[in-house]
């Protein structure tokens, strides 16, 4: 079993940046993917950042340029910095692990930008 945790979650005020952490313990196997998704009320769960083991990473268009995606292999920890918040980011942003064609998902943190 895998479990994921996040931190780091918060009011921020647009513009203004905020940093998450995603904690993976348990079965880790290599290689794996991690990756942030969030959703926003009354809509889908949808990708915001993924990076692959070696370093891979995929965008959303609306995070290219102010989200960077990271991971410390290390310590089976991956970040989301993310710069120049706006309020349409306001969301619940979930961590999965996605390894030996499992995902496994965090219970997710909530991150309210205000105009």
């Amino acid at each position: 079993q895998v479990q994921l945790v996040e931190s780091g979650g918060g009011l921020v005020q647009a513009g203004g940046s905020l940093r998450l952490s995603c904690a993976a313990s348990g079965n880790i196997f290599r290689p794996n993917a991690m990756g942030w998704y969030r959703q926003a009320p009354g809509k889908q769960r949808e990708l915001v950042a993924a990076i692959t083991g070696g370093g891979s990473t995929n965008y959303a268009y609306s995070a290219k340029g102010r989200f960077t995606i990271s991971r410390d292999n290390a310590k089976n920890t991956v970040y989301l910095q993310m710069n120049s918040l706006k309020p349409e980011d306001t969301a619940v942003y979930y961590c999965k692990l996605s390894q030996i064609s499992i995902d496994y998902w965090g219970k997710g943190t909530l991150i309210t930008v205000s105009s």
